[in-house]
């Protein structure tokens, strides 16, 4: 059984910089189109990236403005969301997931696994 599992959330203040990482387990990760999505409480989940199976493509929310980047290791089967000039509204819990589409998207409905997710706190 394919097992996400995230990491790498804290608290930080405005502008600060956080890496989180998404281990893959029961599964090969280069047969997964990757993405990281993000809820704030009260809020739906919205999409943050997506990275396809080689790395090679790459989407992000409008959101973001150049402030993050997705990455990918198959070697190790880690997905990577560096984050950087954190504002407060990038306060959430921060999900990765994981889909054997070929193609990268942006719909959350499209990922067959998904992590427990890591809270990440951005104080002004």
């Amino acid at each position: 059984q394919v097992r996400l599992v995230e990491s790498g959330g804290g608290s930080v203040q405005t502008g600060g910089s956080l890496r989180l990482s998404c281990v893959v387990s029961g599964g090969t990760l280069s047969s997964y189109t990757m993405g990281w999505f993000r809820q704030a409480p009260g809020k739906d989940r919205d999409f943050v990236a997506t990275i396809s199976r080689s790395g090679g493509s790459v989407s992000y929310a409008g959101f973001v403005k150049g402030r993050f980047t997705i990455a990918r290791d198959n070697t190790k089967n880690t997905v990577y969301l560096q984050m950087g000039s954190l504002e407060p509204e990038d306060t959430a819990v921060y999900y990765c997931a994981a889909t054997l589409s070929e193609w990268t998207t942006l719909n959350p409905g499209e990922y067959d696994y998904w992590g427990q997710g890591t809270q990440v706190t951005v104080s002004s």
